[in-house]
C-alpha cells in the first residue's frame, strides 16, 4: 500500500479531534472522499465507491512517485492468492482433529475478491487478466511422520467444504515429482514426504491491480490523484468533515483538502495519521513493524520448471509467520521463484519510511500495551533475532529443504515490504499482539483507518466492502446500493460453503473472465456443514494464540 504519511511524527498523538478554524476561507478544496494511501486498498475502495456512487467527487494522496509502491507492489509481496488451499496456519490441530472454519473463513473472503475483479475485467476497468492474475496450483509440501500425518488428516478434513474441491492427496514420490519436479529431484529418498495439490491456486500480481484501477479512476471526471504529497495533518471542521493539509514533496507548495469522509489506507503509515486525526477509537492501538526478506531466481531455465506455490510448515519453535514457501511469480509478464520469507527487522513502518516510526508512534495510551506483548511475545522477540544473524549460507541451507539442487549463484536477496502488526490495549493482559486486518473508525463513520497486514491485498475487496458496511450503513441499506453490490459480488450475504450449486456456478463465471482453467467438479458425497469460525477476517479482539498470517500479503 502506498504511504502518505511519513511526516506525521510525535505531533501525532492522541486526543480529542482539532477543529478547523474556518474552513470557508482558506481556499480549501471540497471533496466528498479523500483517499489518503495509493496502495490496493485505497484503490479498492476508490472502485467501490465510483460505482456505488458515480457522482462523488472522490481525492487520491500519495506520499510517492506513483501508486503501487510500497506493499501492494508486486515485488514487495508473494503474489498468493491467499485462499487456505494451501497455508496450513488457517487449519490448526486441536486434539488431534484439525479444525477448518478459519480456512473456509479465508476462502470465502477470495471468492468475493474473485468476484470483485471478474466484474471489473467483464466492465473493462481491468484489462487482459493474464496481467494481473495468473494459474498457479496451491500446495501444501510436508516431509516427517506427524507432518505427513497432519497433512493426510487435513485434506480429510477439507472434503467437508466444497470450496476446496479438486485438491488431491499424495505421499508417492513419483506422483510428487509430477507436481513439483525441482522439489524432488535430488531429494533423500528415505525421506517421508506427503503433498496437496490444488488447481484452484492463482498468483496476483496487486501492484499491476492497482495500477489499472487507479488509471480507470482517472479517467472519471470526479477524480484526481495527487502523488508525491505528505500528509501534515488531519483536523475535524466545525461542519463535521475533515480538513486534510498536504505538502508537495516535488516543490514544498501545500495545499488543504476538505473531506465529508476520509479513508486512511496508507498501509504501515496508517497509524500516524489515525493518531494524528485525534479520534478516541484510535487510542488504543500500536504497531510492530516485522519486514521480510526473499531469495529470487530469475534464471528462465529455472523457473520455467517449477509451477506452483507449495507452501510448508514452520520449524519447530518458530513462530506461523515463519512458514517458507516456494512460489512462481508472475511479474511483467515474467515467471521467477521466490522463496522465503526470511524476516526482517527495522523501526520503519513503510519500506520508504523513517527509522523514527516506531518511537514517534508511542504515546502515553499505547506505551504500556507495547511493553505488555514485548513481555509475553519474547518468543517472537527471540525469533526475530534468530532471523537478523542468517547468514547467506543459512539462507541457502533453508531453500535446499524445499530445493535440493538449488546452487547459489542463481539466487539473490531482495527486501520485500514493511509489515506493522497490531498491538491493542486489552483490559486483561494490558496489550495483545493482533492479526490480520483491523478497521478503525469514527462514532460518526467520517474518517476510518486500516490497520494491520495479513491476508492483506487477497480480501481487499471484502474488507472494502466491510468498510462500506461499518460508515456508510445507511447507503449500503438501500435497494439501490443493495442491487449494485450483488451485481458485483452476485453471492453477497451468502455462505458459499452453504452452497456447492452456487459455488460451482460462481466459479464457472470467474475462471471465464479471469482466464483460468475450468475449476474442478465437486464432489456432493463427502460434503458436510462446517463449524463456524470463532474469528473473522478483521481481527477485533481475537489475541495471536491460533493461526497467524506470514509476512506476504
Amino acid at each position: 500500500m502506498g504511504g502518505a504519511a511519513a511526516g506525521l511524527a510525535a505531533s501525532a498523538l492522541p486526543g480529542s479531534p482539532a477543529l478547523a478554524q474556518d474552513s470557508g476561507k482558506t481556499g480549501a478544496d471540497k471533496v466528498d472522499v479523500l483517499l489518503i494511501g495509493g496502495g490496493v486498498m485505497s484503490a479498492t475502495l476508490g472502485v467501490w465507491l465510483n460505482e456505488l456512487e458515480p457522482g462523488w467527487s472522490i481525492r487520491m494522496l500519495e506520499r510517492l512517485d506513483t501508486v503501487a509502491m510500497e506493499s501492494s507492489n508486486g515485488w514487495n509481496n508473494a503474489g498468493t492468492g491467499h485462499s487456505a488451499l494451501a497455508e496450513l496456519n488457517y487449519t490448526p490441530e486441536k486434539k488431534g482433529k484439525v479444525e477448518i472454519a478459519k480456512a473456509v473463513e479465508i476462502n470465502e473472503a477470495f471468492q468475493v475478491t474473485r468476484q470483485f475483479l471478474a466484474w471489473q475485467v467483464k466492465n473493462g476497468v481491468l484489462k487482459d487478466p493474464k496481467t494481473f492474475i495468473n494459474y498457479t496450483p496451491h500446495m501444501s509440501f510436508v516431509w516427517g511422520d506427524d507432518n505427513v500425518a497432519y497433512l493426510r488428516k487435513r485434506y480429510e478434513a477439507l472434503k467437508a467444504s466444497p470450496l476446496f474441491a479438486g485438491m488431491e492427496f499424495s505421499t508417492d514420490p513419483e506422483r510428487l515429482k509430477t507436481w513439483v519436479p525441482l522439489m524432488m529431484e535430488g531429494r533423500d529418498p528415505n525421506q517421508k514426504v506427503a503433498a496437496t495439490w490444488s488447481p484452484l491456486g492463482t498468483d496476483v500480481e496487486w501492484g499491476e491491480v492497482t495500477r489499472q484501477y487507479v488509471a480507470h479512476l482517472q479517467r472519471q471526471t470526479r477524480f484526481r490523484l495527487d502523488v508525491s504529497t505528505e500528509v501534515q495533518d488531519i483536523v475535524k471542521n466545525p461542519d463535521g468533515s475533515w480538513r486534510v493539509t498536504a505538502r508537495n514533496l516535488k516543490d514544498g507548495s501545500r495545499r488543504a483538502v476538505d473531506a465529508k469522509f476520509v479513508f486512511i489506507g496508507a498501509g504501515g503509515g496508517a497509524l500516524h495519521l489515525l493518531q494524528a486525526s485525534g479520534i478516541p477509537e484510535g487510542q488504543d492501538y500500536a504497531g510492530f513493524p516485522v519486514g521480510g526478506s526473499f531469495l529470487i531466481n530469475e534464471n528462465p531455465d529455472v523457473a520455467t520448471l517449477h509451477l506452483a506455490k507449495a507452501y510448508g510448515k514452520a520449524s519447530v519453535g518458530s513462530p506461523p509467520m515463519s512458514v517458507p514457501h516456494l512460489d512462481t511469480r508472475v511479474l511483467g509478464g515474467k515467471r521467477v521463484l521466490l522463496f522465503g520469507p526470511f524476516a526482517t527487522f527495522s523501526t520503519k513502518f513503510l519500506k520508504e519510511g523513517s527509522y523514527l516510526d516506531l518511537l514517534t508512534s508511542t504515546t502515553s495510551s499505547n506505551v504500556w500495551p507495547m511493553m505488555r506483548v514485548g513481555i509475553d511475545e519474547f518468543p517472537l522477540v527471540e525469533y526475530l533475532a534468530g532471523q537478523l544473524m542468517l547468514s547467506d549460507d543459512d539462507r541457502l541451507a533453508a531453500l535446499r529443504e524445499y530445493f535440493p539442487k538449488a546452487r547459489k549463484g542463481e539466487w539473490r536477496l531482495w527486501q520485500a515490504g514493511q509489515r506493522v502488526q497490531i498491538i491493542k490495549r486489552d483490559k486483561d493482559k494490558g496489550g495483545v499482539l493482533k492479526l490480520g486486518t483491523e478497521i478503525v473508525a469514527a462514532k460518526d463513520g467520517s474518517i476510518a483507518a486500516l490497520l494491520g497486514a495479513s491476508p492483506g491485498a487477497s480480501t481487499a475487496a471484502p474488507i472494502m466492502l466491510e468498510v462500506l458496511e461499518k460508515v456508510f450503513s445507511k447507503n449500503v441499506a438501500t435497494p439501490e446500493w443493495q442491487a449494485k453490490i450483488r451485481r458485483i459480488v452476485p453471492s453477497y450475504g451468502q455462505k458459499l460453503n452453504d452452497d456447492p450449486e452456487k459455488v460451482a456456478e460462481e466459479w464457472a463465471y470467474t475462471s471465464e473472465q479471469l482466464q483460468l482453467p475450468a475449476p474442478p467438479a465437486i464432489d456432493r458425497g463427502p460434503l458436510k456443514p462446517t463449524p463456524v469460525s470463532d474469528t473473522v477476517l478483521n481481527s477485533r479482539d481475537t489475541p495471536v494464540k491460533g493461526p497467524v498470517g506470514d509476512l506476504a500479503p
